[in-house]
């Protein structure tokens, strides 16, 4: 029988690498805590930075966090000053102050374009959605909007949930050109969004073809 697989998983040390980059023996659980602590936190309180992905590096005295954004300047605020008030906030609210030898490095790099960014295609769909919008209207519109530009082969968009309000939930898809979810080569960007409408939590999931990748 298949079973599904994640399609950046699939591709791990082909065309994609490890968001945690890092080795650890003896604390290998709460360093991956503590990773999985941080990017929920980074992409919950900068929703407006059209946040792609966090990169989490470790040395002996170093925790290096590189956030990958469409829209670097919301993060970094005026004069670095987001930068300064994000990594206080992580410290009171992830490391509880116990923080003591070690320092956290955060750099924010820009994302180009970010319009076909699986991520950030589904921030943008969840944003409308919130605001009740028809969802068969947002899947073409945001379709037909991602595949104009040429990198792109193929687009396809999954929701599920309580759509437009109706009283029980159900699942929508629509695709459009092609998706070689098999072939490793294949630089496929996946995400997975929550809306959360005001009738429950609409799920979606994003598929980008964005063409092989030979070294």
């Amino acid at each position: 029988m298949s079973h599904r697989v994640h399609p950046k998983i699939f591709r791990t040390k082909g065309i994609e690498d490890w968001q945690s980059q890092w080795y650890g023996k003896k604390n290998y659980k709460a360093n991956l805590e503590q990773d999985f602590k941080i990017r929920t936190f980074i992409k919950k309180e900068l929703k407006n930075g059209a946040i792609n992905e966090v990169i989490i590096k470790r040395s002996t005295n170093t925790i290096h966090i590189i956030i990958r954004a469409g829209k670097p300047g919301i993060i970094i605020g005026r004069g670095g000053t987001g930068i300064q008030e994000l990594k206080r906030r992580i410290i009171s609210k992830i490391f509880k102050e116990k923080i003591k030898g070690i320092d956290i490095k955060i750099d924010v790099e820009e994302i180009k374009k970010a319009e076909i960014q699986a991520r950030i295609i589904g921030q943008a769909i969840a944003e409308q959605l919130e605001r009740r919008m028809p969802f068969r209207r947002v899947i073409k519109q945001m379709i037909e909007k991602v595949s104009q530009n040429s990198e792109v082969k193929g687009i396809k968009i999954f929701v599920s949930g309580r759509l437009n309000g109706s009283e029980m939930a159900r699942e929508e898809w629509l695709k459009k050109g092609s998706l070689p979810l098999q072939t490793i080569r294949a630089n496929i960007d996946y995400a997975q969004i929550n809306a959360h409408t005001i009738y429950g939590i609409i799920g979606i999931k994003i598929w980008v073809n964005r063409g092989e990748i030979f070294e």
